[in-house]
């Protein structure tokens, strides 16, 4: 069976991993929640998650300029470095679920 590209995985499937992450560290779906909403702007209740995780951010209402000051390793690979534009805001969520399943405020985490 052919590896799956992350692009093109449903937002239903890799949105729950998400929240299992931060919710075995103590953290809940709405501090989830709130991180995707000022990354990418999406409102989850309102998300279409039979769309793909890659169209998830293609189409994201509105990308945090903020998000470039986004600075860390997430896998090993700094995301800052990441050279495709896509795949760096997919790293962007993954480190900033990160932050917050390693119990830093929210405030810390969405500033």
């Amino acid at each position: 069976m052919a590896k799956q590209s992350v692009f093109d995985m449903k937002l239903s499937k890799v949105y729950p991993l998400l929240v299992q992450k931060a919710e075995r560290k103590g953290r809940t779906k709405d501090e989830v929640d709130k991180v995707i909403f000022w990354l990418t702007g999406w409102d989850m209740a309102l998300a279409d998650m039979d769309m793909t995780y890659g169209d998830f951010f293609r189409r994201a209402p509105a990308m945090n300029p903020r998000a470039e000051l986004i600075k860390g390793s997430v896998c090993g690979v700094k995301v800052e470095e990441i050279e495709d534009p896509l795949m760096q805001k997919i790293r962007w969520l993954d480190k900033l679920v990160d932050e917050l399943a390693k119990g830093k405020p929210m405030d810390k985490v969405v500033k």
